[in-house]
């Protein structure tokens, strides 16, 4: 039987009634400390507080491991914050997003502006907000209320502030302990990484050039010099063994848009050893006056469709998840932005949208599945001091895992308990607790 506990309040305050070496994990989505959308929450310098992180590295046990999401601005903040507490930084995950739109400055419609030059019109803008809906956004002169799109010709034409923004770093930290890895493992259960259960799947196609367990099943290898291979395609890692479970888990994470943006970059897979159909056997052996050893013959070879994501976990969006038991909320206006720009949580497009969860920043709860899976101990607690809409504790129950969350706002408060018990109903042996 597993429990959820979610705790309203200052998260310093409420972690301090937790015992010390009580949870097995801490994954969480603090507030970035940028000020997002004028929240109060977004700047108070909590995420920032070695305070805050004191007191998580108490409450976690030995070898404890920590995965908190930030900002690529303020990254180095929290990092140096959480190094400053005595946790030791293990190394840093990328999750990386196809979605987001630049909260930058154009700087040449702003010296024309100041210099009384005219703008040639050059087309209608598509993203055209106006009236309300434009008014206090994270773009930055990006529209204009006739929906026009200009040019200048000044110096500083095409010049702006920002990147587009398309990634978050999480930060990757373990609590201390004494003597080796192993020991630590026998007596609290923590200080490893579940690889087996994180590793990247092959794709289930018989596809030697991108399927290395299909290669690996049907002996696909190198052929000595002077024979011929079993197949159309050779293969010089054949005869290496691989791990039929997957590839092994990364530090970078793709959602489903960014990893289809990456395969249109790396483009069509083609067998190794095929050069324009030609396959080659043996050896080359050139020699002044001679011809080439090279033994060749055509061979039919279809298409290879397949990109550079299948090295990396791609959760797939879902747009159900966001409001996922939310039937008896009301619907909203939400703008589905990150701090960075009109960043989504990897599914949906960076526009004004309606929906129950008015949490600007819901993470996919298959993200915070894989993050929980990858570091909490099997039927362990995992802690969240900053619950928001409840995402971690979605995936906690998902994955059979007792959960603490910790919420300060009422209304996230009330999402996430809905959002964890509708998850926790399609688990019958689930037990539902509720602290204030």
């Amino acid at each position: 039987m597993n429990k959820v506990t979610l705790l309203k309040g200052d998260c310093i305050k409420k972690l301090k009634s937790l015992k010390d070496n009580s949870v097995d994990s801490v994954v969480t989505d603090p507030p970035y400390e940028i000020g997002f959308m004028g929240k109060g929450w977004d700047d108070s310098g909590i995420a920032n507080n070695p305070k805050l992180w004191k007191e998580v590295l108490r409450v976690l046990k030995p070898g404890g491991h920590l995965l908190s999401f930030s900002h690529s601005r303020t990254y180095h903040r929290q990092a140096v914050a959480v190094e400053d507490a005595g946790f030791e930084i293990r190394d840093q995950i990328m999750w990386i997003y196809g979605s987001g739109f630049p909260k930058s400055h154009n700087i040449g419609k702003s010296v024309d502006k100041l210099q009384g030059n005219e703008r040639e019109v050059v087309g209608d803008n598509p993203n055209v907000r106006k009236a309300e809906s434009q008014k206090n956004t994270v773009f930055e002169g990006g529209f204009s209320e006739d929906g026009t799109i200009t040019k200048g010709n000044s110096p500083y034409e095409g010049w702006g502030t920002a990147l587009k923004p398309a990634h978050e770093p999480i930060v990757m930290a373990r609590k201390p302990f004494k003597g080796t890895v192993a020991k630590n493992v026998l007596e609290y259960g923590t200080g490893g990484i579940n690889i087996d259960e994180c590793r990247v799947a092959y794709e289930d196609t018989p596809n030697p050039a991108t399927n290395p367990k299909y290669r690996q099943t049907q002996d696909y290898k190198m052929p000595e010099p002077g024979q011929e291979s079993k197949g159309a395609v050779s293969f010089t890692s054949g005869k290496n063994g691989i791990n039929t479970e997957g590839r092994f888990p990364a530090n970078i994470i793709f959602d489903e848009e960014a990893g289809k943006i990456l395969d249109e970059q790396s483009g069509t897979v083609r067998m190794a050893s095929n050069v324009n159909g030609i396959e080659r056997h043996s050896k080359m052996n050139f020699t002044p006056g001679q011809e080439s050893e090279v033994k060749q013959k055509q061979v039919n070879v279809p298409e290879i469709k397949g990109g550079a994501s299948r090295f990396f976990y791609c959760p797939k969006a879902s747009k159900k998840d966001r409001d996922a038991g939310l039937n008896s909320f009301e619907t909203k206006s939400t703008r589905k932005w990150t701090d960075s720009g009109m960043k989504t949580t990897g599914s949906g497009n960076p526009r004004q949208e309606t929906g129950k969860n008015i949490h600007p920043t819901v993470k996919p709860t298959d993200l915070m599945s894989y993050l929980v899976r990858m570091v909490t101990p099997k039927g362990g607690t995992v802690l969240d001091p900053f619950m928001g809409s409840g995402s971690t504790g979605k995936a906690s129950v998902r994955e059979g895992m007792d959960f603490i969350g910790i919420e300060r706002e009422d209304e996230y408060m009330k999402i996430a308990k809905t959002r964890i018990q509708h998850e926790e109903g399609k688990h019958k042996y689930r037990t539902f607790f509720d602290a204030v």
